[in-house]
């Protein structure tokens, strides 16, 4: 939409946009000083990938999902094979694209990378670059200015040859025409679910099979070794909320930064954007006799789908939010003036509708955004100087945490039982670095305190066990109702898959398969309707030259979902709509940046070694 048309660097779009995360913790050392190892788990043009690195990587990786989904995604789907191979390839592209840079004898000066910070959009309030919103990003990721600097200097080389593919891709007019008509075509689906419950009054389990399956996969019911703790957070949060800032003290940052704190002049616009000067004129000269009719002529005759369906209206926006030409001119013109522009997308008929003066934001209103920042600050300070002590005193008095958790003013807390080798929801424990001192012979057989360790920037954790229990093998008796359970639901899923599968079958011949519709609905690429991927996957790439169209997809309870597709309705899209042409010449770039990436892998020597892939 012309209205989120902003002037950021592009070289940060590409950064952020394709290889963010697959570089996330590379520089250009990494790749080009690799020590010789045997313990490799691929071998890139003679560039080894270490197991050590894959395992970093991989841990990195689960670590990031599980922040982002928590508790609603299965600890086993982060560590099952295709997992594992994924992180690799992604570790593979790094060492080809690596190599495409040091061919290309990429560089990027100090200077250049500080230009790019100060004008990320991540970094900016109220159109400037605000220092504190770049302290904070430092903090979080417990990162010095100077450190984030130098570690762009050997990402963004990367990013700018990232660029150099996808932004000189062109997409043609029809190719664009044609993806924005798929993506905006919807289809007509009704569905009948086969649930694996029904059949599980059929399945029967022996006793045999039950102790053949234990026999067979008896490390799959052992209890692990496991211990009941208690541990001490001291984090600059915590510090900080002992001693949040008084009244006096926010009230003289506010004075302090009274710049800071100033609203540029900003202006509101209506516009109808068209594609010829002929068409622009010609609604110019309608307004002039009736300026009402505004919001009605952009609704049917602008290009920007965005601001036609709000009848032309753009919102409020600050100098450098729009392009230039149509800035230039919103800033020059009187209130409801109208004016005809010109830019990239098109002839804008402008008119200004709105004018707020600059003026500084009162003190209520930004007084709890200071108020956090300045706690914040103490916080970060505080534990500065209380860190070293914390660990000293957990250290030196490590038959308790009781002396750290008065003299900090925390609270000691305990765990259920935690095992070291599984995962699960461990909160402040959940750190390898961490857990491996908890399970230590010292913390476990003399009872002492952990080591103060770094969980994450600005947060230590001490613990100290309080109850162990070794390993052990449960018995077949113990276990053998679970066991029945599973097999039971094995059987019954294979049954309900079998059974959908013959239904399908007999719906595509035209017979009648005995199946419950429910009542039909439209999907589309752009709105699922609460269908999952995978389903949606399967409607929208289905055959649909002869109605209705019949598919099937198992899922993930075991059962089979049978979809009938009666109709496919196809929605008119504009040709020159700004937001359509712009998002599929990204996605046309992102395509022929994949290709490249595969293009060299199609020519590299490029040797894995399964067995180190595999899971310890």
């Amino acid at each position: 939409m012309f209205d989120l048309v902003t002037k950021y660097k592009r070289v940060i779009q590409v950064f952020l946009g394709l290889i963010a995360i697959t570089f996330a913790t590379w520089g250009i050392e990494s790749y080009t000083q690799f020590r010789a190892s045997r313990d490799t788990v691929a071998t890139v043009e003679g560039m080894e990938i270490p197991q050590r690195e894959f395992a970093e990587e991989l841990r990195r990786q689960q670590d990031q999902l599980r922040r982002m989904y928590g508790g609603a995604i299965d600890p086993a789907v982060l560590d099952a094979p295709e997992s594992r191979r994924a992180v690799l390839e992604g570790l593979i592209t790094q060492r080809l694209l690596a190599r495409e840079v040091g061919r290309a004898n990429m560089f990027m000066s100090r200077e250049a990378v500080i230009e790019a910070i100060t004008s990320a959009p991540e970094f900016q309030e109220n159109g400037k670059f605000s220092a504190a919103k770049y302290s904070a990003y430092l903090a979080a990721r417990g990162i010095s200015d100077q450190g984030n600097v130098a570690e762009l200097q050997s990402k963004l080389p990367l990013a700018r040859f990232a660029g150099s593919i996808s932004e000189t891709a062109i997409a043609p007019r029809s190719v664009a025409s044609r993806l924005a008509a798929i993506e905006a075509q919807q289809r007509e689906v009704s569905e009948a679910r086969i649930s694996e419950q029904q059949f599980l009054p059929q399945v029967k389990i022996e006793e045999a099979q039950i102790k053949a399956h234990y026999d067979a996969h008896q490390a799959d019911y052992r209890v692990p070794e496991r211990v009941r703790a208690e541990y001490l957070v001291l984090s600059a949060e915590a510090l900080a909320r002992q001693d949040p800032p008084t009244e006096e003290e926010i009230k003289a940052a506010y004075e302090a930064r009274a710049s800071q704190f100033r609203v540029e002049e900003q202006r509101r616009a209506s516009h109808i954007l068209v594609k010829t000067n002929e068409e622009a004129e010609k609604i110019l000269q309608e307004l002039k006799k009736n300026p009402g009719r505004l919001a009605e002529l952009a609704k049917k005759h602008s290009q920007d789908s965005g601001s036609a369906e709000k009848g032309g209206d753009l919102g409020w926006f600050a100098r450098g939010m729009m392009v230039k030409p149509f800035e230039e001119a919103a800033f020059k013109l009187a209130q409801n003036e109208i004016q005809v522009v010109e830019s990239e997308f098109g002839f804008h008929v402008l008119r200004l509708t709105g004018i707020q003066a600059a003026k500084a934001r009162p003190y209520e209103e930004v007084r709890k955004e200071l108020a956090e920042e300045l706690a914040r600050q103490k916080g970060q300070r505080k534990f500065a100087e209380a860190a070293e002590n914390f660990s000293n005193l957990v250290y030196e008095q490590s038959e308790s945490l009781k002396p750290a958790a008065e003299r900090f003013k925390l609270q000691v807390q305990q765990t259920g039982w935690v095992a070291k080798s599984t995962h699960q929801e461990l909160g402040a424990l959940d750190n390898p670095k961490l857990l491996s001192a908890l399970f230590s012979s010292d913390a476990i057989k003399n009872r002492r305190n952990t080591d103060a360790i770094e969980i994450a920037p600005n947060t230590l954790v001490a613990a100290r066990v309080l109850e162990h229990q070794p390993a052990a093998q449960r018995s077949f008796e113990e276990v053998k109702g679970q066991i029945a359970a599973e097999l039971r639901q094995r059987e019954a899923s294979a049954l309900a898959l079998k059974d959908g599968q013959a239904k399908l079958e007999k719906l595509r011949k035209g017979e009648d398969a005995g199946v419950k519709w429910s009542a039909p609905r439209l999907v589309s690429r752009r709105d699922a309707q609460g269908m999952t991927l995978n389903v949606l996957r399967q409607v929208v790439a289905a055959d649909t030259s002869k109605l209705p169209a019949y598919v099937g997809v198992p899922i993930p309870d075991g059962g089979y979902a049978l979809l009938r597709i009666s109709k496919v309705i196809e929605e008119p899209v504009k040709e020159r709509d700004p937001q359509v042409a712009a998002r599929f010449a990204q996605l046309y770039g992102a395509a022929q940046y994949e290709a490249m990436v595969e293009s060299l892998r199609s020519r590299a020597d490029i040797d894995i070694n399964a067995a180190n892939l595999e899971k310890k």
